[in-house]
């Protein structure tokens, strides 16, 4: 029987942030006394416009799988409680991340651990590794729905869609997601300007870190003060070859604004690891459906051929 049990973590900015352990309850004595096959513990997020809901079903299936999952919840997302300051992608890595596999990793003490990541899930992740790297060898693998960052713009159509809808949300102050049926969270132009921005530019910079400042200590320390060395943005692209954890991208031909797949392929290049494997699901490619942003990860055809392969990767990388 599969169940859901809720837990609240405190950030270092005073959010609670909901992170929901599911898991299949008769299949945790097997697992227990199989030699040839333990449970592994699963880290999942969502990305913009969404909660719980985008990682469930996925989550639910990998449990019933008998592995234990844990989503974690962005604040002012789902369960999370809503932040008192304004906040943005890199926000998310540095307090909501930090404090969720905090959580994860010394106070349940997990071992085998993997992530699986949906759209700005992975830009946090991504982001909360090279932040911490003491995180990548706790990590057996990841797997990247629609991941890009600096991506969607390289088509000159995309680039003037963005350009666009930065102008239009900055007016607004904020994206109707419901009303335009993107997900059941608005999100403000403060959050979404760092993406406009990283799109636009074609870089992976910091809104708050420095060149200068490679020490993790002086990162958190340093973010109201920006007294650092080197002027110059914190380029998380030229630290992403760090993260040597395998990696398994994922990417839809019919996602052709958020995370098109020459994003993703951009993306995926610079973590310059060969054990890694990227693969585009397409009709042209053999596949059921070329997909969508969201039909990626949430869609019957996703479930029969796409959710089998993450398990096999996260098979492949246990313990």
């Amino acid at each position: 029987m599969l169940t859901e049990n809720l837990k609240f973590v405190s950030t270092k900015d005073n959010v609670q942030i909901a992170i929901w352990h599911i898991f299949d309850s008769e299949k945790q004595q097997y697992l227990s006394d199989s030699s040839t096959h333990k449970a592994q513990n699963i880290f999942l997020t969502h990305g913009t416009f969404s909660d719980k809901k985008t990682c469930l079903r996925i989550a639910e299936y990998l449990a019933i799988l008998g592995h234990h999952c844990y989503i974690m919840e962005w604040r002012g997302h789902g369960a999370s409680s809503a932040s008192k300051d304004k906040f943005n992608f890199e926000t998310i890595a540095t307090y909501d991340f930090a404090a969720t596999f905090d959580y994860l990793c010394h106070q349940l003490n997990l071992d085998n651990l993997h992530c699986v990541t949906h759209s700005g899930g992975g830009i946090g992740l991504i982001m909360f590794l090279i932040q911490n790297p003491d995180y990548i060898d706790k990590i057996n693998s990841i797997s990247l729905f629609a991941c890009q960052a600096y991506g969607a713009a390289l088509h000159p159509i995309n680039r003037v869609k963005i350009f666009i809808a930065k102008y239009l949300n900055r007016l607004s102050g904020y994206i109707p997601a419901q009303k335009l049926k993107l997900g059941p969270v608005n999100e403000s132009y403060h959050t979404m300007k760092q993406w406009y921005d990283w799109n636009l530019q074609q870089n992976f910079h910091s809104s708050f870190i420095k060149q200068g400042d490679t020490n993790k200590s002086n990162v958190n320390k340093n973010r109201a003060t920006h007294i650092l060395a080197d002027p110059e943005p914190f380029d998380y692209r030229q630290h992403m070859p760090k993260i040597t954890i395998p990696i398994y991208a994922i990417s839809a031909k019919g996602d052709q604004f958020i995370s098109p797949t020459l994003g993703c392929r951009a993306l995926f290049n610079n973590f310059n690891n060969h054990a890694n494997i990227f693969r585009e699901y397409s009709l042209s490619n053999g596949n059921l459906d070329d997909y969508t942003h969201s039909r990626i990860l949430n869609s019957r055809h996703a479930a029969k051929e796409i959710w089998p392969t993450v398990a096999a990767w996260i098979d492949k990388h246990s313990d």
